[in-house]
């Protein structure tokens, strides 16, 4: 099957998966490892690259909306993020875990749709970002001077209060931060991931969490 003819049935996981040729059941494709999968989609196994798409979609797409804020992007995004792991399937080295590799990719995607934007929004974020490694998140209330107001209405200005904030943020921080304390990466992947040392990955998102309570102290 050729390449688009197999992108425009990735919302058919079963299908492509019963047409497998490499893999007896859906069983044995399930059992594999990611590397394996890999191997597998490298011998043009069909059912193995649908595995691979049906374990990372969700939370690539999920991962990639967060960044942008744009749901139907994101869809479109994961899609290419799964269309370049396909086409360079052959090049994939196995040194590293085949998610820090999946999300290189679709970091690199969504950093480049951001870059084209003139105006843009990133998901709405409450109390994920933290003073501390290990501490709890960072509660914004209102101050009592302020009218009481309907709870929703509150929380609907936090969010789009937090979400400007991080569409301020540079690329260098907004990577990071959503990375660690939205998707929940340790600092070893994130570094992984962004091909930048641990070290430096600690400071920019100290740098990021410093900077977005700084952004929203005078609102709150």
């Amino acid at each position: 099957m050729s390449l688009p003819a197999l992108m425009n049935t990735l919302t058919s996981i079963e299908e492509l998966r019963l047409r497998g040729a490499g893999v007896e059941s859906d069983e044995a494709v399930e059992s594999l490892s990611d590397h394996a999968l890999l191997e597998a989609t490298r011998a043009g196994d069909e059912a193995a690259f649908a595995e691979l798409v049906g374990r990372y979609r969700n939370q690539i797409t999920n991962y990639i909306y967060r960044m942008t804020n744009d749901y139907d992007g994101a869809v479109d995004l994961a899609q290419e993020t799964f269309v370049r792991v396909y086409r360079a399937a052959e090049r994939y080295q196995t040194s590293h875990a085949f998610s820090t590799y999946i999300y290189r990719i679709a970091t690199n995607l969504a950093i480049s749709e951001l870059r084209k934007r003139k105006r843009r929004k990133l998901v709405s974020l409450t109390g994920f970002f933290q003073g501390k490694e290990g501490a709890e998140p960072v509660e914004f209330d209102p101050p009592d001077a302020r009218p009481l107001q309907d709870t929703e209405l509150v929380e609907a200005e936090r969010r789009t209060a937090v979400a400007r904030a991080i569409q301020t943020l540079p690329d260098k921080y907004r990577a990071p931060l959503v990375l660690r304390d939205v998707e929940g990466k340790s600092y070893e992947e994130i570094s992984r991931i962004l091909e930048t040392s641990e070290g430096t990955i600690k400071s920019r998102i100290s740098r990021a969490r410093g900077l977005l309570r700084e952004k929203l102290r005078s609102y709150f």
